[in-house]
């Protein structure tokens, strides 16, 4: 299992609408990519322009080649890329521990 770490700020005052855009672009098009098995958002306190967006993926090639390489990213940017103030800053980790 892959969890892709998304990073991304958006431009202020934007809140509302993005946190529907979001949740929109993961249930009908992340939802459909290929070796996606669930995600997490989380939005900054201290940041509200900030949010951490945790997808899980059965590998990496799942989300760098199959994702990334086709029409479903175009999807999604159209729906979230709107927001952005910035790129998002996008990293993958492997699990090494977790709590029961």
């Amino acid at each position: 299992m892959i969890l892709e770490l998304a990073d991304i700020r958006i431009q202020p005052g934007r809140q509302a609408e993005f946190d529907a855009a979001i949740q929109q672009g993961l249930s009908t098009v992340i939802a459909q990519a290929r070796g996606c098995r669930g995600w997490k958002v989380n939005k900054g306190v201290e940041s509200p322009e900030r949010y951490l967006l945790e997808v899980f993926w059965e590998t990496l090639e799942d989300h760098t080649v199959h994702f990334r390489g086709g029409p479903l990213f175009a999807q999604w940017r159209a729906i979230v890329g709107p927001f952005f103030d910035a790129p998002p800053v996008v990293e993958h980790f492997e699990l090494l521990a977790k709590s029961a």
